[in-house]
């Protein structure tokens, strides 16, 4: 049996497994900063991980759970993801490069910050190890030379897209949290979880 320091585990400096989630992270309250996201780090990825994605929701909100924050493409050379990270995934570059957030239940793109609750919720943070790369969000084109990005699952490899035509407008279709697992079905290495009260 393996020991506890030898598990996948998903940990943040700023937030202790089942504490509270610090006001800095909330959108509205004393202290608030809107739509900064936690410092996350990762620990001993299940052999053959090719790559990480990242679901975090408030699982005991009215609508269960609702979707705060999809991250996916993450290389597993990457350690963690710093605090503000949501929404500069593309000026961050370097060993960042090819992440990609995706849309939360409010339809907006990167983290959103929960609000209060009338009473303690918990806040989910999930972490997938993955056997190969995620291919979400890569663009098609239909015949009206609409580009449309479509989740691609893991072990399949997107195709080549049919030629545009003059008149087509590229649209990117954002990654949520559904077509997040239905890519993963089948190619789950192992998953960490990070609680937190809110």
């Amino acid at each position: 049996m393996a020991n506890a320091s030898d598990e996948f585990r998903l940990v943040s400096s700023n937030i202790s497994h089942e504490g509270r989630l610090p006001r800095q992270y909330m959108s509205e309250g004393q202290g608030a900063k809107r739509n900064i996201s936690p410092p996350l780090e990762w620990y001993n990825l299940p052999p053959g991980t090719k790559s990480l994605a990242l679901v975090v929701h408030d699982i005991d909100a009215p609508i269960v759970p609702f979707t705060i924050w999809v991250v996916v493409n993450i290389p597993p050379t990457v350690k963690g993801l710093p605090e503000g990270f949501s929404g500069k995934e593309e000026e961050m570059g370097g060993e960042y490069a090819g992440i990609k957030e995706g849309t939360n239940d409010l339809k907006k793109h990167g983290w959103e910050s929960p609000k209060l609750p009338s009473h303690g919720q918990r806040i989910e943070f999930k972490l997938y190890a993955l056997d190969g790369e995620l291919h979400l969000g890569n663009k098609v084109w239909d015949g009206n030379g609409v580009g449309i990005a479509v989740p691609v699952p893991v072990s399949k490899p997107p195709s080549p897209s049919p030629k545009k035509s003059p008149s087509g407008i590229p649209i990117l279709i954002p990654v949520t949290k559904d077509k997040m697992l239905e890519a993963i079905e089948g190619h789950v290495l192992g998953e960490a979880v990070l609680m937190a009260v809110f």
